[in-house]
């Protein structure tokens, strides 16, 4: 844990950044404000763990939102980047590396023989991924409308934000200013796992609604697995009404499982667009999308529905996406899986022995903690639990080295390089953490 002293804190560090960046940060959660402390300066990391700018060492939950599926700074993928950096940052051109990444992400993604990615465009961030899948399926389609649910978070593009999970829950906020009312009444939204709800949006406009889009499996509202057959059955309904669906795998794709949870949802359906980030892009900035060669060419150049970006397939962001992708095998699932398992089970035995009303949600190896009797179902039963309970808690592991996602609606992160230590400091830091969240009181 602690191991030297630095020249700097981090409350200096952040009263520096509060003077040149809103609210000192770059992304709103990372400024802590819903855990009631101040938010920590990392300067490197190695593994499972990382270091802040006071030379004090955490288990990290965190793994930069996914994408450190292998743990920090794994040797391959560092050695992959470097090569790659050697022979430049960018070309503004195409390169070998796209291809090849491409068509790594076209063979992954399979179920029963069934290939539902043909083609893929490489963009630079999930934000950009999803709103681009949308544009794709109005274009398609020539219809405006698109449907989302309550609770989950597509990036932060005018039309996604209404009724956001992930930093829009965490900061209580209903939506964003700056956002046109013509375009947000372009969205319509539907509670989660609610079949019936879902059907009576369609039966009154399903001849404009263009797509459905949603989380593969929700986690930013906290894990809310789907209910069993849900994602076939909205797949089924758009179908029905010439609709899409965009399968937003931006967080779950190729975490949960090779083929993300497309490959493992109990019921197999088909989506007509995938989104993709995280994970595929090693930690670097990198998303994708990808789908039927039918639908995927109506992008240009070949089609009339327009998207470009000057860093789209950076080189070295392509290569440690490929890096992670080409270590991301059986074994390394497994290890995270087994990772995941004993964290989760070991968080529910300290609760429990607190007698801390809570539950756990998993999603494959995605889990998160929900202080309430029932398991949430969708976005408003996850707002009504105790939510007050984790700010205590969070503070308590992070006293302990061990440094979670600084909100109670997101997922936590464990990676291939968790190894028995780490998993041990995590499981030993939990009693006093749930006893700090069992004296916790509503302000």
């Amino acid at each position: 844990m602690t191991t030297h002293t630095s020249h700097t804190t981090n409350a200096e560090e952040f009263a520096r950044a509060r003077a040149a960046m809103p609210g000192g940060v770059n992304s709103p959660v990372r400024a802590f404000g819903s855990v009631g402390t101040t938010p920590r300066f990392f300067v490197s990391a190695s593994g499972p763990r990382v270091t802040d700018v006071e030379g004090r060492e955490y288990v990290d939950l965190v793994g930069s939102w996914g994408p450190a599926i292998l743990g920090h700074a794994h040797p391959a993928v560092v050695k992959a980047v470097q090569d790659a950096a050697a022979h430049g940052l960018g070309f503004g051109a195409s390169t070998p590396g796209e291809t090849a990444l491409a068509e790594l992400i076209e063979a992954r993604v399979t179920r029963d023989g069934a290939r539902p990615v043909e083609r893929v465009r490489l963009v630079s961030t999930g934000t950009e991924a999803t709103m681009t899948a949308i544009r794709l399926a109005r274009g398609a389609t020539g219809r405006d409308l698109i449907v989302k649910f309550a609770g989950h978070y597509h990036g932060h593009s005018d039309g996604l934000l209404a009724e956001a999970g992930s930093g829009v829950a965490t900061l209580a906020m209903p939506g964003s200013a700056g956002v046109p009312a013509p375009i947000a009444a372009q969205t319509l939204v539907v509670p989660y796992n609610d079949l019936d709800a879902l059907r009576e949006v369609f039966d009154a406009r399903g001849d404009d609604i263009a797509a459905i889009i949603v989380e593969a499996t929700p986690a930013n509202m906290g894990i809310v697995p789907p209910a069993h057959g849900f994602n076939a059955a909205i797949a089924d309904l758009a179908h029905a009404y010439g609709a899409l669906l965009i399968l937003d795998e931006v967080l779950t794709g190729f975490r949960v499982g090779t083929a993300g949870w497309y490959g493992i949802d109990p019921v197999p359906f088909v989506p007509d667009l995938i989104t993709f980030g995280k994970v595929v892009g090693g930690g670097l900035p990198l998303a994708a999308i990808g789908g039927s060669a039918a639908l995927m060419e109506l992008l240009a150049p070949l089609g009339p529905v327009y998207q470009a970006g000057t860093l789209s397939g950076n080189p070295l962001a392509v290569a440690a996406g490929r890096a992670t992708l080409d270590h991301l095998d059986a074994d390394a699932y497994e290890r995270i899986d087994r990772g995941a398992e004993r964290i989760a089970d070991a968080a529910a035995s300290a609760l429990s022995e607190a007698g801390v009303t809570h539950v756990i949600q998993r999603a494959g190896n995605l889990f998160s903690i929900q202080f309430a009797a029932e398991p949430p179902t969708d976005y408003e039963t996850v707002k009504a639990q105790e939510a007050f309970r984790y700010p205590p808690f969070f503070r308590a592991m992070l006293d302990q080295g061990v440094s979670l996602p600084p909100s109670v609606f997101e997922a936590w992160f464990v990676s291939a390089a968790h190894d028995d230590e780490a998993v041990a400091q995590i499981v030993d830091a939990l009693p006093a953490a749930a006893r700090a969240a069992a004296e916790a009181t509503p302000d």
